[in-house]
């Protein structure tokens, strides 16, 4: 079952093409991470997806029903640009946004995602008294108190501290259990690669990446080396054989040429530098996300 399926969606404004001929399919049950560098087309897509915005071209279907068709209240949505009544109380208003959606009283499942979030001493409290993660984490429960199928959060762990960030994780994968659909998207590559079944990529309009992880990783092999030394590592960009470096400070990853072994670099690093670990792995999301946002030429799929 497809959850979301878009077919050739493009989208301009002013003469410039945000998205262009993107198409892309969302299985049932699935945790999809939207990923790209800023202005790439993320947010545009995703309001097309809600009809804020309207294609030029191509179609989108939603829980196998035309975009136009569907019932919204079937959709949770978490925008971008967050708004809440300030002045109005935090549970009373989970409450409202809750019956607008679903038709019914809904305290009893607002009280449960109140205690979920850690937020149960602060229900009755007015909105402007939150700090930004707390409202942050009001704002994901007014987007899923109505249970809905289909979960579209908009960098839902920007601001959030790791204490939060883990909380809002937990709850995204209990609705995933529950059997909810849910699509984010986020620059954080950790978490993307930590929770996401799979995870699409767009660069310019244009989709440049879509699969699994594990699919992902696989078209780009293990070419990095991630090390570790004691003393402070030098020389690492003249060694023969090595591509680029990213230091981390207490390690530092580098891609190394697809002709060349890796021994070779170990001897070479041994020259002038006391290692502590050495290791041959396939480059992280971050890593990817990085070459495919920084190449002047991109190869789109």
């Amino acid at each position: 079952m497809i959850a979301l399926s878009l077919n050739n969606i493009t989208k301009s404004f002013n003469g410039c093409t945000a998205v262009d001929q993107l198409s892309l399919e969302v299985p049932q049950g699935s945790i999809y991470g939207f990923i790209g560098p800023n202005g790439s087309g993320k947010t545009t897509t995703i309001r097309m997806i809600m009809n804020i915005f309207y294609p030029d071209s191509g179609d989108i279907q939603i829980l196998n029903h035309p975009r136009n068709s569907i019932d919204n209240d079937r959709i949770g949505y978490l925008p971008e640009e967050r708004g809440l009544y300030k002045k109005m109380k935090i549970r009373e208003l989970l409450n409202f946004y809750g019956e607008l959606k679903t038709g019914h009283r809904v305290s009893s499942e607002v009280d449960i995602w109140l205690q979920k979030l850690d937020l149960s001493e602060w229900g009755n409290k007015k909105v402007e008294a939150l700090s930004k993660g707390m409202s942050q984490k009001v704002q994901f429960i007014a987007t899923v108190v109505s249970n809905p199928e289909l979960v579209i959060l908009d960098e839902p762990f920007s601001g959030l501290d790791p204490v939060n960030t883990d909380t809002l994780l937990k709850a995204m994968l209990e609705l995933q259990r529950n059997g909810a659909t849910i699509i984010f998207s986020t620059h954080d590559m950790a978490t993307a690669e930590k929770v996401c079944d799979y995870v699409f990529m767009i660069h310019k309009g244009k989709k440049v990446l879509d699969g699994t992880l594990n699919e992902i990783q696989d078209k780009y092999g293990n070419d990095t080396l991630r090390i570790r030394c004691e003393n402070k590592t030098s020389g690492l960009k003249h060694i023969q054989g090595v591509e680029n470096v990213h230091d981390f400070g207490r390690t530092q990853e580098l891609r190394i040429s697809p002709d060349i072994d890796p021994q070779d670099i170990l001897k070479e690093l041994m020259t002038t530098n006391i290692l502590l670990s050495f290791e041959l792995m396939k480059p992280s999301l971050h890593d990817i996300f990085v070459r495919i946002a920084s190449a002047k030429e991109v190869n789109h799929v």
